[in-house]
């Protein structure tokens, strides 16, 4: 078949796939391949996946400035606030395949509203942790609530990124990148306006007043939402996760996601002890980071869609710049140079955009690769990427933060940072390897196929 003829055929099928949309009659005569003007149901669509990116990123955000110090004052070590970071992250995995394989069975609408209604409710009861008993006890209910908050967030998260590719076939990166402007933005006002309140008004009140945002979010996405429905795919994870392009982006997935993991309970420590930062300030050092991560993704979301070439080379330039700047953070001690607030601040800026880079054409890639090799087009199967993704993100963000706080208590936070920056130059190393002989055996095969033409026109020619 040629390429012509199979993308036509691609778009036929995703064509129907698109009338199995419920909600309204006027939404299946809609094909967005067809139109370049959204619809109305495509705007509620980004509407809701926005506010569950901000909301979830938020509240998500508004730990690492205070929850360390807040920790180490009920007798809790840093090893065990990384594995409290962490926990969120392997209920986060678990979830994320279950909930992605059954999406359809259960409704991406119900899965998504379920998800954020459990994470606001998990939000506010962590703000009232602090009136626990110091010790095993106040322990033991961080790892409950966290580990009920990812649940809830896998949800929420799996069903919007399903959702989204599902409206928006043609131009998944862009949105996504689009989207990551909401996630960036709940990453930058999470920090300082959590540091705020806890400086002004105590523990308590971030989570309360931040769960209670999430909450009233959850009526106006039952209200606005649309129902979209599909088949199941036949497809297990493992045969999407045996693929070897598949496999090597989600070792680059786990890779980044393992770096904004371990952040989470060493930066705020680093800031306080080398810079002497008030708790209250800490969160203004996490705006470099987010904003350059939000602004730049919109542009590679853009570029990777208009030029799908350029995907894998993002992908693996986007992991070696992720791996500099975590050697600079501190910096090394091998390079001698002097640890300064404004070269701390320039690598995190710099390590937001590498995360941009390297992170918005995975979901597309995946999705592509999964559709070449012949998984069904539709919700089906972008549960099943969206939970691989998912997953993996997860699994980075777990061992992120427990790796993390075991390094910053055995060593110092120059080296841990430079021992958690190989991780994405290894990846990156492997990814570049990968598509470097994809690119020789299509090389290979072209010229195979060019030789067999010319021998059969031979033959012609001598009959």
């Amino acid at each position: 078949m040629s390429a012509a003829a199979a993308e036509e055929t691609r778009a036929l099928l995703v064509s129907a796939d698109y009338s199995t949309i419920q909600g309204s009659s006027d939404l299946q005569h809609e094909n967005p391949r067809e139109s370049t003007k959204m619809t109305r149901y495509q705007i509620f669509t980004l509407v809701s996946s926005a506010s569950v990116n901000f909301s979830s990123m938020i509240c998500y955000s508004i730990l690492g400035p205070f929850f360390p110090k807040e920790a180490e004052n009920k007798g809790v070590s840093d090893t065990i606030v990384g594995m409290i970071f962490g926990c969120f992250a392997f209920f986060n995995l678990v979830s994320s395949l279950i909930l992605g394989k059954y999406i359809v069975q259960i409704g991406a609408k119900f899965l998504f509203v379920v998800g954020m209604l459990v994470s606001g409710c998990c939000t506010i009861l962590f703000g009232l942790l602090n009136r626990a008993p110091d010790g095993g006890i106040f322990i033991a209910l961080c790892f409950i609530i966290r580990s009920v908050d990812a649940i809830g967030f896998a949800g929420s998260m799996t069903a919007s990124f399903s959702i989204l590719a599902r409206a928006f076939p043609e131009n998944v990166a862009t949105v996504m990148g689009c989207m990551e402007i909401f996630s960036g933005l709940g990453l930058v006002l999470g920090p300082p306006f959590g540091g705020f309140l806890y400086q002004s008004f105590g523990y308590e009140v971030p989570f309360i007043v931040l769960g209670c945002l999430v909450l009233l979010m959850v009526p106006l996405n039952i209200w606005i939402l649309p129902s979209y429905d599909g088949i199941r795919s036949t497809k297990a994870f493992w045969t999407l996760l045996a693929l070897p392009k598949v496999f090597f982006v989600v070792l680059i997935i786990f890779s980044i996601s393992s770096c904004i993991g371990f952040l989470d309970p060493t930066m705020s420590l680093f800031v306080i002890a080398k810079f002497n930062f008030p708790v209250g300030r800490v969160g203004l050092v996490y705006v470099g980071f987010a904003l350059s991560y939000a602004l730049s993704s919109p542009l590679l979301g853009f570029v990777s869609d208009r030029i799908p070439r350029a995907r894998k080379w993002l992908i693996v330039i986007g992991s070696w710049l992720t791996s500099i700047s975590f050697l600079f953070l501190g910096p090394i001690p091998i390079f001698h140079i002097k640890s300064e607030i404004w070269m701390f601040i320039s690598m995190l800026i710099l390590t937001g955009f590498s995360l941009g880079m390297c992170g918005i054409p995975t979901f597309p890639e995946i999705i592509n690769c999964a559709y070449e090799n012949g998984f069904e087009e539709g919700l089906g199967t972008l549960g099943l990427v969206s939970g691989i993704f998912g997953a993996f993100w997860s699994l980075g963000t777990f061992i992120g933060p427990t790796l993390g706080g075991f390094l910053y208590e055995k060593f110092d936070f120059e080296w841990a940072a430079a021992i958690q920056g190989s991780l994405p130059f290894v990846s990156g190393m492997l990814m570049g390897l990968y598509f470097i002989v994809e690119m020789l055996q299509r090389r290979r095969r072209s010229c195979s196929r060019i030789e067999n033409c010319t021998a059969e026109e031979s033959k012609q020619l001598l009959k």
